[in-house]
């Protein structure tokens, strides 16, 4: 139980960052895309701030092997770049430089966004959805390769 609850206010905690920090406007997240534009800098100081909170953290964790609730801590990530790292990087920027949404702040939007922001929720979990056969679907053309190039 203590588990759900420290998720749901960390997860409260995360949503109203993103609410102060404006970046459920889309507006303010594209003009951080338009370098050559109407630049807004606002995204920097968010990032520099997460950034200058979690360092410590990260340091702290790092050296812990149970988390504050008991529980193992994660393993280090695997720091292989592979192609579904680099195919996921790149929907998630399209996606945020078309929509100026990415998932947290469209979550947060949801409740004032109207229609576009549904819109963009339904097509990130048709794409979450899609994600499992597309990646099987890889997979096996990637053995199909493999057989023929032997």
């Amino acid at each position: 139980m203590m588990r759900y609850l420290s998720a749901f206010v960390a997860g409260g905690l995360f949503g109203a960052g993103l609410l102060v920090a404006g970046m459920v406007d889309t507006t303010r997240v594209q003009g951080w895309l338009d370098v050559f534009g109407r630049w807004d800098p606002t995204l920097a100081f968010v990032m520099a701030a997460a950034v200058g909170v979690m360092v410590p953290v990260w340091w702290l964790a790092a050296r812990r092997e149970r988390s504050a609730l008991g529980l193992p801590m994660p393993g280090d990530f695997p720091k292989l770049v592979d192609r579904n790292l680099v195919l996921g990087s790149l929907l998630f920027g399209a996606g945020w430089g078309l929509a100026g949404l990415c998932p947290g702040p469209a979550m947060g939007a949801l409740s004032f966004g109207g229609w576009p922001v549904a819109l963009f929720v339904a097509a990130m979990i048709a794409g979450m959805w899609l994600a499992v056969p597309a990646r099987a679907l890889l997979a096996r053309l990637d053995g199909a390769r493999t057989e023929n190039d032997a």
